[in-house]
């Protein structure tokens, strides 16, 4: 039986991977990887995040899902009733994120930026990916994690786009990446193993990496901003935001 890590990494992005129609808006991809120790996940995570949803739906099969919220849509369309209530939910989900004990590992790819300096550039999912996946080597290597099986998981995309992310997953992992890694030498100590979660699964790790993802997006495009949420997040980023090109 292989030696289990004690961490394990959940995974989001905000933004399209895609280059082609680049949004106005929102011109970047994010890549959010939430790395948490298994007994705080199972014994405080999860727990705080199902009281959250007994609170405000009476039942916990409700998805946190950063885009709902945002639009006050689907489930969460309670929130349009008051703003009191309103602001009383994203206080409480606020409190949550900073209460938890996790670490983010992160990467913005500037997609515009990417096609103006590259004819044929690689996938903004693969870049962040590999970028993220450095800095979670370096945060397991400084928790004695080195030569253990880790996991992450990350919510399904199609069969194709799974296809395409396990591949590029696994050249990183591997040492055998298409981009250059410094590194190499400590991301191939670790027996990394990706699973593919249904959208509908209600993983709390899942959701969490939601989350945070548009938040350090927006940091990024407009760091002027007010950006509440932002500044629970960045407690969490043990390295720094990494962005290409």
């Amino acid at each position: 039986m292989p030696e289990f890590s004690d961490f394990i990494v959940y995974l989001d992005e905000s933004g399209s991977p895609t280059i082609a129609n680049i949004e106005k808006d929102f011109p970047i991809f994010v890549l959010a990887c939430v790395l948490v120790e298994k007994s705080k996940y199972a014994e405080e995570i999860v727990p705080a995040i199902q009281k959250l949803k007994f609170k405000y739906f009476g039942h916990d099969q409700a998805i946190l899902h950063e885009r709902e919220i945002r639009r006050q849509s689907g489930v969460f369309s309670f929130l349009q009733t008051s703003q009191e209530l309103r602001e009383q939910f994203l206080e409480e989900m606020s409190q949550i994120v900073d209460d938890c004990d996790f670490t983010i590992a992160t990467a913005v790819i500037d997609k515009q930026k990417l096609v103006d300096k590259y004819p044929t550039p690689y996938s903004p999912y693969e870049l962040s990916l590999q970028m993220s996946i450095e800095h979670l080597a370096l945060t397991l290597r400084d928790r004695d994690q080195l030569g253990k099986m880790i996991h992450v998981i990350a919510e399904s995309r199609g069969k194709k786009e799974d296809a395409e992310l396990e591949l590029a997953f696994r050249r990183i992992a591997d040492g055998d990446s298409r981009m250059r890694s410094n590194q190499n030498g400590i991301i191939t100590q670790l027996d990394w193993h990706i699973l593919f979660s249904d959208k509908k699964s209600n993983s709390a790790g899942l959701q969490l990496a939601d989350l945070v993802a548009r938040p350090i997006g927006l940091q990024f495009l407009r760091p002027e901003q007010k950006n509440r949420t932002y500044e629970i997040i960045k407690k969490k980023v043990e390295w720094w935001i990494k962005s290409f090109p």
